[in-house]
């Protein structure tokens, strides 16, 4: 379940529930102030994206105050289109296991090339994952033939 807050047609905040809590996540939470210390980044990939977290009610109603300057703020970092500076995919460090494939198999390395930036993205990050060697190595494999086609990590 969630509830979205927007602003001309550009997501503000989202209300989400999970298993063990739920969350405010504030799109552009990176460019929030953050006075009091509270947002949370998902993951070390997510770019933008910052949540606040409770697991019970209590907690919000403390907050109330604390989180409508937060709304407040997160609507006019919209209002003023500030945008948060997303890493390139040129950035993201191509693991080891893909850069050899790539440079085996030429005809790999174009298709990957000529995949979109996101595309690209998602599998570096896929591929980056596994902590052994063997696994990255095997996602490659896996993933070979879907590049090859030029389709993306979650394309059919």
């Amino acid at each position: 379940m969630f509830l979205v807050t927007r602003l001309r047609k550009e997501n503000i905040v989202l209300i989400h529930a999970f298993k063990e809590y739920c969350a405010l996540l504030f799109f552009k939470g990176a460019l929030l102030n953050d006075a009091k210390g509270i947002l949370i980044q998902q993951t070390k990939n997510v770019q933008a994206a910052r949540q606040i977290r409770f697991t019970n009610v209590q907690e919000i109603v403390k907050m109330k105050p604390i989180l409508k300057a937060y709304i407040y703020e997160a609507i006019e970092v919209e209002k003023a289109g500030l945008k948060v500076p997303l890493k390139k995919t040129t950035e993201f460090k191509l693991p080891e296991e893909v850069q050899n494939k790539l440079d085996k198999i030429p005809a790999l390395k174009t298709a990957f090339n000529a995949l979109t930036p996101g595309r690209q993205r998602a599998y570096i990050l896929y591929f980056s994952q596994p902590k052994q060697s063997k696994t990255r190595e095997s996602r490659v494999e896996k993933c070979m033939q879907q590049i090859l086609n030029g389709k993306g990590l979650d394309d059919r």
